[in-house]
Protein backbone atom coordinates (compact mmCIF):
# COMPACT_ATOMS: atom_id res chain seq x y z
CA UNK A 1 0.00 0.00 0.00
CA UNK A 2 1.22 3.28 -0.96
CA UNK A 3 2.24 6.11 1.81
CA UNK A 4 -0.02 8.62 0.34
CA UNK A 5 -2.98 5.80 0.58
CA UNK A 6 -1.99 4.88 4.75
CA UNK A 7 -1.68 8.91 5.29
CA UNK A 8 -5.08 8.99 4.21
CA UNK A 9 -6.35 6.46 6.45
CA UNK A 10 -4.32 7.68 9.62
CA UNK A 11 -5.85 11.14 8.62
CA UNK A 12 -9.11 9.90 8.64
CA UNK A 13 -8.89 8.03 11.86
CA UNK A 14 -7.16 10.69 13.69
CA UNK A 15 -10.49 12.92 12.33
CA UNK A 16 -12.84 10.63 13.69
CA UNK A 17 -10.97 10.37 16.83
CA UNK A 18 -11.73 13.95 17.27
CA UNK A 19 -14.99 14.39 16.58
CA UNK A 20 -15.19 10.88 19.54
CA UNK A 21 -13.17 13.34 21.64
CA UNK A 22 -16.02 16.09 21.07
CA UNK A 23 -13.61 18.70 20.74
CA UNK A 24 -14.33 22.51 19.82
CA UNK A 25 -13.02 22.94 16.24
CA UNK A 26 -13.39 23.25 12.30
CA UNK A 27 -10.64 21.07 11.71
CA UNK A 28 -11.07 18.42 8.70
CA UNK A 29 -8.23 16.48 7.22
CA UNK A 30 -6.38 19.33 5.31
CA UNK A 31 -5.62 20.97 8.80
CA UNK A 32 -3.80 17.70 9.62
CA UNK A 33 -0.01 17.75 8.59
CA UNK A 34 1.56 14.50 8.78
CA UNK A 35 4.96 14.85 8.38
CA UNK A 36 8.12 12.21 8.44
CA UNK A 37 10.24 12.22 11.79
CA UNK A 38 13.49 12.03 11.92
CA UNK A 39 13.73 9.70 15.09
CA UNK A 40 12.63 6.59 13.77
CA UNK A 41 12.66 5.42 17.43
CA UNK A 42 9.95 7.37 18.08
CA UNK A 43 7.79 6.85 14.93
CA UNK A 44 7.87 6.95 11.51
CA UNK A 45 5.06 9.65 11.03
CA UNK A 46 3.91 12.66 13.33
CA UNK A 47 1.49 15.38 13.68
CA UNK A 48 1.34 18.12 15.69
CA UNK A 49 -2.45 18.78 15.43
CA UNK A 50 -2.80 18.45 19.37
CA UNK A 51 -1.11 21.85 19.14
CA UNK A 52 -3.80 23.24 17.20
CA UNK A 53 -6.88 21.99 18.71
CA UNK A 54 -4.78 23.13 22.45
CA UNK A 55 -5.53 26.55 21.43
CA UNK A 56 -9.16 26.77 21.10
CA UNK A 57 -9.70 24.28 23.51
CA UNK A 58 -7.56 25.53 26.23
CA UNK A 59 -6.05 22.62 27.13
CA UNK A 60 -2.36 21.05 27.08
CA UNK A 61 -1.66 19.53 24.02
CA UNK A 62 -0.21 16.29 25.35
CA UNK A 63 -3.20 16.12 27.32
CA UNK A 64 -5.24 16.09 24.01
CA UNK A 65 -3.17 13.85 22.41
CA UNK A 66 -3.52 11.35 24.62
CA UNK A 67 -7.08 11.47 24.29
CA UNK A 68 -7.09 11.29 20.76
CA UNK A 69 -4.64 8.66 20.35
CA UNK A 70 -6.93 6.57 22.97
CA UNK A 71 -10.04 6.70 20.27
CA UNK A 72 -7.81 6.11 17.57
CA UNK A 73 -8.70 2.35 15.41
CA UNK A 74 -6.13 1.74 12.88
CA UNK A 75 -5.29 -1.68 11.06
CA UNK A 76 -2.69 -3.09 13.06
CA UNK A 77 -1.28 -4.60 9.69
CA UNK A 78 -0.77 -0.91 8.48
CA UNK A 79 0.24 1.21 11.71
CA UNK A 80 1.88 -1.30 14.44
CA UNK A 81 1.96 1.39 17.33
CA UNK A 82 0.76 4.38 18.55
CA UNK A 83 2.85 7.17 20.78
CA UNK A 84 2.69 10.25 22.36
CA UNK A 85 6.00 11.87 23.26
CA UNK A 86 6.56 15.85 24.60
CA UNK A 87 5.48 18.54 24.12
CA UNK A 88 1.75 16.66 22.60
CA UNK A 89 2.97 15.04 19.13
CA UNK A 90 1.55 11.75 18.35
CA UNK A 91 3.62 9.00 16.24
CA UNK A 92 2.77 5.92 14.16
CA UNK A 93 5.12 3.12 13.88
CA UNK A 94 4.34 1.48 10.31
CA UNK A 95 4.19 -2.29 9.91
CA UNK A 96 7.05 -3.62 8.19
CA UNK A 97 4.75 -5.91 5.96
CA UNK A 98 3.52 -2.76 4.28
CA UNK A 99 6.72 -2.08 3.15
CA UNK A 100 7.21 -6.02 1.90
CA UNK A 101 4.27 -4.82 -0.11
CA UNK A 102 5.25 -1.70 -1.43
CA UNK A 103 8.73 -3.71 -3.01
CA UNK A 104 6.55 -5.94 -4.58
CA UNK A 105 4.23 -3.06 -6.04
CA UNK A 106 7.88 -1.64 -7.28
CA UNK A 107 8.29 -4.48 -8.84
CA UNK A 108 5.63 -5.48 -11.06
CA UNK A 109 3.98 -1.45 -11.77
CA UNK A 110 7.91 -0.87 -12.57
CA UNK A 111 8.41 2.21 -15.21
CA UNK A 112 4.66 3.06 -14.08
CA UNK A 113 5.55 3.17 -10.40
CA UNK A 114 5.23 6.61 -8.60
CA UNK A 115 2.64 7.21 -11.52
CA UNK A 116 -0.76 9.16 -10.67
CA UNK A 117 -3.95 9.70 -13.36
CA UNK A 118 -4.47 13.45 -11.51
CA UNK A 119 -3.65 14.70 -15.06
CA UNK A 120 -5.46 12.03 -17.20
CA UNK A 121 -7.57 13.94 -20.18
CA UNK A 122 -6.25 17.17 -19.39
CA UNK A 123 -4.01 19.37 -21.36
CA UNK A 124 -1.24 21.23 -20.14
CA UNK A 125 0.49 24.41 -21.53
CA UNK A 126 4.38 24.67 -20.43
CA UNK A 127 5.87 28.41 -21.27
CA UNK A 128 9.77 28.38 -21.28
CA UNK A 129 12.83 30.13 -22.14
CA UNK A 130 11.43 32.56 -24.57
CA UNK A 131 14.62 34.53 -25.67
CA UNK A 132 14.26 36.73 -28.28
CA UNK A 133 16.62 35.85 -31.46
CA UNK A 134 19.62 38.29 -30.77
CA UNK A 135 22.08 36.02 -29.29
CA UNK A 136 23.23 32.22 -27.89
CA UNK A 137 21.68 31.43 -24.63
CA UNK A 138 23.38 31.62 -21.23
CA UNK A 139 24.03 29.71 -18.03
CA UNK A 140 20.84 32.28 -17.30
CA UNK A 141 18.50 30.99 -20.21
CA UNK A 142 19.77 27.05 -18.96
CA UNK A 143 18.32 27.57 -15.46
CA UNK A 144 15.07 28.10 -16.64
CA UNK A 145 14.95 25.71 -19.75
CA UNK A 146 16.18 22.56 -17.57
CA UNK A 147 13.14 24.07 -14.59
CA UNK A 148 10.57 24.01 -17.30
CA UNK A 149 11.76 20.45 -18.98
CA UNK A 150 11.73 18.79 -16.07
CA UNK A 151 8.07 20.67 -14.57
CA UNK A 152 6.72 19.30 -17.79
CA UNK A 153 8.24 15.93 -17.41
CA UNK A 154 6.47 15.98 -13.60
CA UNK A 155 2.97 17.03 -15.20
CA UNK A 156 3.67 14.22 -17.90
CA UNK A 157 4.48 11.39 -15.12
CA UNK A 158 0.89 12.35 -13.58
CA UNK A 159 -0.92 11.95 -16.67
CA UNK A 160 -1.06 15.24 -18.56
CA UNK A 161 -0.82 16.00 -21.91
CA UNK A 162 2.02 18.58 -22.10
CA UNK A 163 2.69 20.77 -25.17
CA UNK A 164 6.04 22.99 -24.28
CA UNK A 165 5.86 26.03 -26.14
CA UNK A 166 8.41 29.00 -26.99
CA UNK A 167 7.51 32.39 -27.25
CA UNK A 168 9.82 35.24 -29.02
CA UNK A 169 9.96 38.87 -30.06
CA UNK A 170 11.39 39.50 -33.38
CA UNK A 171 11.09 42.77 -33.79
CA UNK A 172 11.19 46.33 -31.44
CA UNK A 173 14.56 47.88 -30.30
CA UNK A 174 16.57 44.79 -29.70
CA UNK A 175 16.30 43.57 -32.88
CA UNK A 176 17.50 46.96 -34.15
CA UNK A 177 19.93 46.61 -32.44
CA UNK A 178 21.01 43.47 -33.66
CA UNK A 179 21.07 43.96 -37.11
CA UNK A 180 23.23 47.23 -36.24
CA UNK A 181 25.81 45.01 -34.52
CA UNK A 182 25.71 42.67 -37.88
CA UNK A 183 26.44 45.36 -40.20
CA UNK A 184 29.08 47.03 -38.23
CA UNK A 185 30.79 43.69 -37.74
CA UNK A 186 30.63 43.41 -41.63
CA UNK A 187 31.68 46.44 -42.58
CA UNK A 188 34.60 46.05 -40.25
CA UNK A 189 35.62 42.57 -41.96
CA UNK A 190 36.93 45.33 -44.88
CA UNK A 191 37.36 48.23 -42.34
CA UNK A 192 38.75 47.53 -39.38
CA UNK A 193 38.76 51.05 -38.59
CA UNK A 194 35.11 51.44 -39.23
CA UNK A 195 33.25 51.91 -35.55
CA UNK A 196 30.99 49.74 -33.27
CA UNK A 197 28.46 50.69 -31.85
CA UNK A 198 28.69 51.22 -27.73
CA UNK A 199 25.03 49.74 -27.28
CA UNK A 200 25.73 47.02 -30.07
CA UNK A 201 26.19 43.50 -28.96
CA UNK A 202 29.58 42.96 -28.42
CA UNK A 203 29.94 39.20 -28.32
CA UNK A 204 32.15 37.23 -30.97
CA UNK A 205 29.13 35.84 -32.09
CA UNK A 206 27.86 38.64 -34.19
CA UNK A 207 31.93 38.65 -35.99
CA UNK A 208 30.66 35.15 -36.94
CA UNK A 209 27.27 35.72 -38.31
CA UNK A 210 28.73 38.50 -40.05
CA UNK A 211 31.37 36.18 -41.78
CA UNK A 212 28.83 33.55 -42.37
CA UNK A 213 26.50 36.24 -44.26
CA UNK A 214 29.86 37.01 -46.49
CA UNK A 215 30.44 32.92 -46.51
CA UNK A 216 27.11 32.16 -48.14
CA UNK A 217 27.54 35.74 -50.59
CA UNK A 218 30.88 34.31 -51.88
CA UNK A 219 29.90 30.15 -51.90
CA UNK A 220 33.05 29.73 -49.51
CA UNK A 221 33.40 26.01 -47.33
CA UNK A 222 34.72 28.20 -44.21
CA UNK A 223 36.25 31.00 -42.10
CA UNK A 224 39.59 29.64 -42.98
CA UNK A 225 38.71 29.99 -46.81
CA UNK A 226 37.06 33.68 -46.18
CA UNK A 227 39.84 34.74 -44.24
CA UNK A 228 42.10 34.09 -46.42
CA UNK A 229 40.17 35.90 -49.42
CA UNK A 230 40.02 38.69 -46.83
CA UNK A 231 43.10 39.49 -46.66
CA UNK A 232 44.13 39.47 -50.37
CA UNK A 233 41.48 41.79 -51.15
CA UNK A 234 42.79 45.27 -52.16
CA UNK A 235 41.16 48.65 -50.81
CA UNK A 236 39.36 49.02 -54.33
CA UNK A 237 37.88 45.11 -53.98
CA UNK A 238 36.57 46.34 -50.41
CA UNK A 239 34.74 49.18 -51.48
CA UNK A 240 33.08 47.40 -54.40
CA UNK A 241 31.48 44.87 -51.19
CA UNK A 242 30.63 47.49 -48.93
CA UNK A 243 28.83 49.08 -52.25
CA UNK A 244 26.63 46.27 -52.12
CA UNK A 245 26.09 46.14 -48.06
CA UNK A 246 21.77 47.41 -48.63
CA UNK A 247 20.86 44.93 -50.60
CA UNK A 248 21.48 42.39 -47.45
CA UNK A 249 19.10 41.63 -44.85
CA UNK A 250 21.10 41.47 -41.74
CA UNK A 251 18.36 40.90 -39.65
CA UNK A 252 16.60 37.94 -40.92
CA UNK A 253 19.95 36.46 -41.57
CA UNK A 254 21.27 37.10 -38.20
CA UNK A 255 17.73 35.94 -36.62
CA UNK A 256 17.74 32.82 -38.71
CA UNK A 257 21.36 31.44 -37.71
CA UNK A 258 20.97 32.43 -33.89
CA UNK A 259 17.66 30.30 -33.50
CA UNK A 260 18.80 28.07 -35.35
CA UNK A 261 21.90 27.54 -32.87
CA UNK A 262 19.55 27.81 -30.18
CA UNK A 263 17.77 24.92 -30.98
CA UNK A 264 20.44 22.89 -31.48
CA UNK A 265 21.55 24.19 -28.05
CA UNK A 266 18.17 23.33 -26.46
CA UNK A 267 18.25 19.62 -28.40
CA UNK A 268 22.01 19.09 -26.67
CA UNK A 269 20.20 20.03 -23.62
CA UNK A 270 17.22 16.81 -24.08
CA UNK A 271 14.93 19.72 -24.98
CA UNK A 272 12.23 19.68 -27.38
CA UNK A 273 9.58 21.94 -28.51
CA UNK A 274 6.34 21.71 -29.77
CA UNK A 275 5.55 25.18 -30.41
CA UNK A 276 7.27 28.39 -31.45
CA UNK A 277 5.00 31.55 -31.23
CA UNK A 278 6.09 34.81 -32.91
CA UNK A 279 4.79 38.14 -31.28
CA UNK A 280 4.26 39.36 -34.70
CA UNK A 281 0.83 36.83 -35.08
CA UNK A 282 -0.92 39.19 -32.61
CA UNK A 283 -0.45 42.35 -34.88
CA UNK A 284 -0.84 40.31 -38.18
CA UNK A 285 -4.53 38.93 -36.83
CA UNK A 286 -5.96 42.05 -35.29
CA UNK A 287 -5.68 40.64 -31.70
CA UNK A 288 -3.70 43.62 -30.39
CA UNK A 289 -6.53 46.65 -31.88
CA UNK A 290 -9.29 44.17 -30.18
CA UNK A 291 -7.74 44.86 -27.35
CA UNK A 292 -7.39 48.29 -27.18
CA UNK A 293 -10.81 48.45 -28.44
CA UNK A 294 -12.12 46.11 -25.64
CA UNK A 295 -10.32 47.58 -22.91
CA UNK A 296 -11.63 51.68 -24.51
CA UNK A 297 -14.89 50.14 -24.46
CA UNK A 298 -14.78 49.13 -20.86
CA UNK A 299 -12.89 51.89 -20.00
CA UNK A 300 -9.94 50.67 -18.68
CA UNK A 301 -7.57 52.60 -20.67
CA UNK A 302 -7.29 56.18 -21.57
CA UNK A 303 -4.60 58.31 -23.50
CA UNK A 304 -2.35 60.83 -21.60
CA UNK A 305 1.25 62.50 -22.55
CA UNK A 306 0.70 61.06 -25.74
CA UNK A 307 0.85 57.14 -24.36
CA UNK A 308 -1.90 55.06 -24.08
CA UNK A 309 -2.61 53.75 -20.42
CA UNK A 310 -3.96 50.67 -18.53
CA UNK A 311 -5.74 51.29 -15.30
CA UNK A 312 -3.77 48.88 -13.28
CA UNK A 313 -4.92 50.80 -10.31
CA UNK A 314 -8.09 49.29 -10.62
CA UNK A 315 -6.62 46.03 -10.43
CA UNK A 316 -4.75 46.83 -6.83
CA UNK A 317 -1.46 48.37 -8.52
CA UNK A 318 -0.74 52.28 -6.88
CA UNK A 319 0.09 53.49 -10.32
CA UNK A 320 -1.28 53.10 -13.92
CA UNK A 321 0.77 51.32 -16.44
CA UNK A 322 1.80 52.37 -20.04
CA UNK A 323 0.49 50.00 -23.22
CA UNK A 324 1.61 51.87 -25.69
CA UNK A 325 4.45 54.81 -25.49
CA UNK A 326 4.01 58.24 -26.87
CA UNK A 327 6.10 57.18 -30.17
CA UNK A 328 3.48 54.39 -31.04
CA UNK A 329 5.58 51.46 -29.87
CA UNK A 330 3.95 49.20 -27.98
CA UNK A 331 5.52 48.21 -24.70
CA UNK A 332 5.53 44.05 -24.27
CA UNK A 333 2.85 44.41 -21.77
CA UNK A 334 0.47 44.53 -24.39
CA UNK A 335 1.54 41.30 -26.68
CA UNK A 336 2.16 39.74 -23.88
CA UNK A 337 -1.64 40.03 -22.92
CA UNK A 338 -2.59 38.81 -26.59
CA UNK A 339 -0.09 35.98 -26.08
CA UNK A 340 -1.87 34.76 -22.99
CA UNK A 341 -5.08 35.40 -24.38
CA UNK A 342 -4.76 33.41 -27.12
CA UNK A 343 -3.13 30.45 -24.78
CA UNK A 344 -6.55 30.71 -23.16
CA UNK A 345 -8.34 30.34 -26.09
CA UNK A 346 -6.30 26.71 -27.09
CA UNK A 347 -8.48 25.55 -23.84
CA UNK A 348 -5.32 23.99 -22.17
CA UNK A 349 -6.65 22.50 -18.44
CA UNK A 350 -3.24 24.05 -17.13
CA UNK A 351 -1.51 27.46 -18.09
CA UNK A 352 2.40 27.54 -16.54
CA UNK A 353 4.78 30.31 -17.51
CA UNK A 354 8.49 30.17 -16.31
CA UNK A 355 9.72 33.24 -15.52
CA UNK A 356 13.05 34.96 -14.02
CA UNK A 357 12.62 37.21 -11.06
CA UNK A 358 13.15 40.47 -13.52
CA UNK A 359 9.98 39.60 -14.59
CA UNK A 360 8.21 39.61 -11.17
CA UNK A 361 6.83 42.50 -10.74
CA UNK A 362 5.14 43.08 -14.50
CA UNK A 363 3.29 39.84 -14.60
CA UNK A 364 0.35 40.82 -12.36
CA UNK A 365 -0.02 43.69 -15.23
CA UNK A 366 -0.79 40.97 -18.13
CA UNK A 367 -2.62 38.57 -15.83
CA UNK A 368 -5.23 41.18 -14.48
CA UNK A 369 -5.04 42.44 -18.39
CA UNK A 370 -6.33 39.09 -19.43
CA UNK A 371 -8.78 39.20 -16.46
CA UNK A 372 -10.39 42.51 -17.44
CA UNK A 373 -10.53 41.11 -21.31
CA UNK A 374 -13.19 38.70 -19.48
CA UNK A 375 -11.23 35.40 -19.44
CA UNK A 376 -11.36 32.93 -16.61
CA UNK A 377 -7.82 32.83 -15.04
CA UNK A 378 -7.10 30.88 -11.97
CA UNK A 379 -5.63 27.48 -14.23
CA UNK A 380 -2.85 29.48 -14.97
CA UNK A 381 0.38 29.38 -12.92
CA UNK A 382 3.75 31.75 -12.85
CA UNK A 383 7.38 30.30 -11.88
CA UNK A 384 9.39 32.96 -10.93
CA UNK A 385 13.27 31.59 -10.72
CA UNK A 386 16.37 33.51 -9.08
CA UNK A 387 19.57 34.04 -10.98
CA UNK A 388 22.41 31.99 -11.90
CA UNK A 389 26.00 32.83 -10.32
CA UNK A 390 28.91 30.66 -11.79
CA UNK A 391 31.30 29.93 -9.59
CA UNK A 392 35.25 28.93 -9.86
CA UNK A 393 37.67 28.89 -7.39
CA UNK A 394 35.47 29.92 -4.33
CA UNK A 395 35.04 33.36 -7.03
CA UNK A 396 31.96 34.73 -8.38
CA UNK A 397 32.40 35.31 -12.38
CA UNK A 398 30.87 38.70 -13.42
CA UNK A 399 28.44 38.67 -16.51
CA UNK A 400 26.93 41.27 -18.68
CA UNK A 401 25.07 40.14 -21.68
CA UNK A 402 25.83 43.06 -23.78
CA UNK A 403 29.22 43.07 -23.03
CA UNK A 404 29.45 39.81 -24.20
CA UNK A 405 31.10 38.89 -20.66
CA UNK A 406 28.88 35.85 -20.30
CA UNK A 407 29.19 31.69 -20.55
CA UNK A 408 26.77 30.10 -22.79
CA UNK A 409 25.20 27.39 -22.00
CA UNK A 410 26.63 25.32 -24.96
CA UNK A 411 30.21 26.21 -22.87
CA UNK A 412 28.40 24.92 -19.16
CA UNK A 413 27.43 22.10 -20.95
CA UNK A 414 31.58 21.19 -22.30
CA UNK A 415 32.42 21.90 -19.28
CA UNK A 416 30.34 19.97 -16.95
CA UNK A 417 28.46 17.27 -19.69
CA UNK A 418 24.46 17.59 -19.59
CA UNK A 419 23.66 15.22 -17.19
CA UNK A 420 25.60 17.50 -14.48
CA UNK A 421 24.08 20.77 -16.21
CA UNK A 422 20.53 19.44 -15.29
CA UNK A 423 20.48 18.14 -12.01
CA UNK A 424 22.76 21.34 -11.12
CA UNK A 425 20.14 24.09 -12.17
CA UNK A 426 17.35 22.25 -10.13
CA UNK A 427 19.63 21.59 -6.92
CA UNK A 428 18.57 24.55 -5.13
CA UNK A 429 14.48 25.58 -5.20
CA UNK A 430 14.23 27.82 -8.17
CA UNK A 431 12.79 30.63 -5.39
CA UNK A 432 16.55 30.83 -4.39
CA UNK A 433 19.54 32.41 -5.70
CA UNK A 434 21.69 29.44 -8.12
CA UNK A 435 25.49 29.46 -6.83
CA UNK A 436 26.66 27.10 -9.76
CA UNK A 437 30.15 25.74 -8.63
CA UNK A 438 32.05 24.07 -11.80
CA UNK A 439 34.97 22.77 -9.61
CA UNK A 440 32.18 21.14 -8.00
CA UNK A 441 30.35 19.91 -11.04
CA UNK A 442 33.28 18.38 -12.08
CA UNK A 443 34.31 16.01 -9.73
CA UNK A 444 33.68 12.69 -10.48
CA UNK A 445 33.58 11.41 -6.64
CA UNK A 446 30.84 11.37 -4.19
CA UNK A 447 31.34 15.26 -3.12
CA UNK A 448 29.47 15.32 -6.56
CA UNK A 449 25.56 14.46 -6.69
CA UNK A 450 25.40 13.37 -9.79
CA UNK A 451 28.12 11.24 -9.68
CA UNK A 452 26.83 9.83 -5.98
CA UNK A 453 23.39 9.07 -7.92
CA UNK A 454 24.48 7.61 -10.92
CA UNK A 455 27.36 5.33 -8.76
CA UNK A 456 24.50 3.89 -6.63
CA UNK A 457 22.41 3.27 -9.62
CA UNK A 458 25.20 1.18 -11.62
CA UNK A 459 26.33 -0.19 -8.09
CA UNK A 460 23.27 -2.35 -8.71
CA UNK A 461 23.18 -3.14 -11.89
CA UNK A 462 26.80 -4.48 -11.55
CA UNK A 463 25.31 -6.62 -8.46
CA UNK A 464 22.07 -7.97 -10.54
CA UNK A 465 24.97 -8.46 -13.55
CA UNK A 466 26.29 -10.90 -11.48
CA UNK A 467 23.18 -12.45 -9.79
CA UNK A 468 22.94 -16.15 -11.54
CA UNK A 469 19.18 -16.23 -12.39
CA UNK A 470 19.06 -19.43 -12.35
CA UNK A 471 19.12 -19.26 -8.27
CA UNK A 472 16.17 -16.82 -8.52
CA UNK A 473 13.10 -17.38 -6.61
CA UNK A 474 9.63 -16.22 -8.44
CA UNK A 475 8.34 -12.69 -6.98
CA UNK A 476 5.42 -14.38 -5.33
CA UNK A 477 7.11 -16.70 -3.38
CA UNK A 478 10.19 -14.29 -2.19
CA UNK A 479 10.42 -14.44 1.57
CA UNK A 480 10.85 -10.43 2.53
CA UNK A 481 9.90 -11.28 5.83
CA UNK A 482 14.07 -11.61 5.91
CA UNK A 483 14.44 -8.19 5.81
CA UNK A 484 14.52 -7.30 9.00
CA UNK A 485 18.09 -5.65 9.39
CA UNK A 486 17.91 -1.49 10.38
CA UNK A 487 19.31 -0.42 6.60
CA UNK A 488 16.88 -2.86 5.02
CA UNK A 489 14.16 -0.98 6.39
CA UNK A 490 15.34 2.48 6.05
CA UNK A 491 15.89 1.79 2.73
CA UNK A 492 12.17 0.38 2.20
CA UNK A 493 10.83 3.39 4.27
CA UNK A 494 12.76 5.61 1.45
CA UNK A 495 11.26 3.45 -1.63
CA UNK A 496 7.83 4.16 0.01
CA UNK A 497 8.00 7.63 -0.41
CA UNK A 498 8.60 8.03 -3.77
CA UNK A 499 4.71 7.95 -4.83
CA UNK A 500 4.43 10.89 -1.91
CA UNK A 501 7.42 12.85 -2.87
CA UNK A 502 5.67 12.93 -6.61
CA UNK A 503 2.38 14.23 -5.66
CA UNK A 504 4.30 16.78 -3.96
CA UNK A 505 6.49 18.03 -6.73
CA UNK A 506 3.23 18.44 -8.66
CA UNK A 507 1.50 20.50 -6.03
CA UNK A 508 4.57 23.03 -6.04
CA UNK A 509 5.98 22.20 -9.51
CA UNK A 510 9.35 22.08 -7.65
CA UNK A 511 12.03 19.72 -9.29
CA UNK A 512 14.30 20.26 -6.33
CA UNK A 513 11.82 17.68 -4.48
CA UNK A 514 13.21 14.78 -6.53
CA UNK A 515 16.58 15.74 -6.46
CA UNK A 516 16.83 15.67 -2.46
CA UNK A 517 14.61 12.68 -2.80
CA UNK A 518 16.92 10.73 -4.64
CA UNK A 519 20.30 11.80 -3.13
CA UNK A 520 18.76 10.39 0.37
CA UNK A 521 17.62 7.43 -1.00
CA UNK A 522 20.74 6.92 -2.99
CA UNK A 523 22.07 7.50 1.19
CA UNK A 524 20.15 4.48 2.58
CA UNK A 525 21.22 2.58 -0.56
CA UNK A 526 24.70 3.07 -0.20
CA UNK A 527 24.50 2.50 3.89
CA UNK A 528 22.71 -0.86 3.44
CA UNK A 529 25.40 -2.11 0.71
CA UNK A 530 28.42 -1.00 3.01
CA UNK A 531 26.89 -3.19 6.27
CA UNK A 532 25.37 -6.28 3.91
CA UNK A 533 26.34 -8.76 1.37
CA UNK A 534 23.20 -8.79 -1.18
CA UNK A 535 24.53 -12.65 -2.80
CA UNK A 536 25.50 -14.35 0.13
CA UNK A 537 25.20 -18.13 1.47
CA UNK A 538 21.89 -17.86 2.19
CA UNK A 539 19.45 -18.55 -1.22
CA UNK A 540 16.42 -17.35 0.66
CA UNK A 541 18.12 -13.70 1.50
CA UNK A 542 19.82 -13.16 -1.26
CA UNK A 543 16.68 -13.19 -3.33
CA UNK A 544 15.25 -10.95 -1.30
CA UNK A 545 17.59 -8.53 -1.37
CA UNK A 546 17.86 -8.60 -4.87
CA UNK A 547 14.59 -7.50 -5.13
CA UNK A 548 15.32 -4.88 -2.96
CA UNK A 549 17.54 -3.51 -4.87
CA UNK A 550 15.75 -3.88 -7.71
CA UNK A 551 12.88 -1.61 -6.30
CA UNK A 552 15.64 0.93 -5.62
CA UNK A 553 16.88 0.56 -8.98
CA UNK A 554 13.43 1.03 -10.50
CA UNK A 555 12.89 3.93 -8.40
CA UNK A 556 15.66 5.77 -8.61
CA UNK A 557 15.51 5.09 -13.03
CA UNK A 558 11.94 6.55 -12.47
CA UNK A 559 13.36 9.77 -10.66
CA UNK A 560 16.17 10.28 -12.65
CA UNK A 561 14.02 10.41 -15.88
CA UNK A 562 11.92 12.43 -14.80
CA UNK A 563 14.95 14.76 -14.28
CA UNK A 564 16.03 14.17 -17.54
CA UNK A 565 19.50 12.80 -16.22
CA UNK A 566 20.72 9.63 -17.65
CA UNK A 567 21.25 6.61 -16.01
CA UNK A 568 24.65 4.45 -17.07
CA UNK A 569 25.06 0.56 -16.32
CA UNK A 570 28.92 1.11 -16.00
CA UNK A 571 30.80 3.97 -14.64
Amino acid sequence: MSILLVKKIINESILKSIKSCKYDTNIDEKDIKLNETKNKEIGDISTGISFILAKKNKKPPIEIAKNIVKKIDLDKNLIMKTNVSKPGFINFHLNVKMLYDNLFQIIVKNKNYGRSSIGINKKALVEFVSANPTGPLTVGHGRQAVLGDIVSRILEFNGYLVEREYYYNDAGRQMRVLEQSIKSRYIQLFDKESSFPEHGYHGYYIVEIAKNILIKELGFKDFKELDIFLNDLNNQDKKKYLNKINKINFRNFGEELIFDNIKKTLKRIRINFDNFVNEKQFYDDGSIEKILKIFERKKLSYKKDGAVWLKTSEFGKEVDTVIIKNTGEPTYRLPDIAYHSNKIKREFDLIINILGADHKDTVPDVINGVKALGYEINHIKVLIHQFVSLIVKDEKMKMSTRKANFVTLDDLIDMVGVDISRYFFIMRGKQSHLNFDIDLAKKESDENPVFYLQYAYARICNILKFFNEDENIELKKTNFNLLTEKEEINLMKNLNCFDEIIIDSLNTLEPQTIANYLQQLATSFHKFYANHRVINSNKELTNSRIKLILSTKIVLENGLDILGISHPEKM
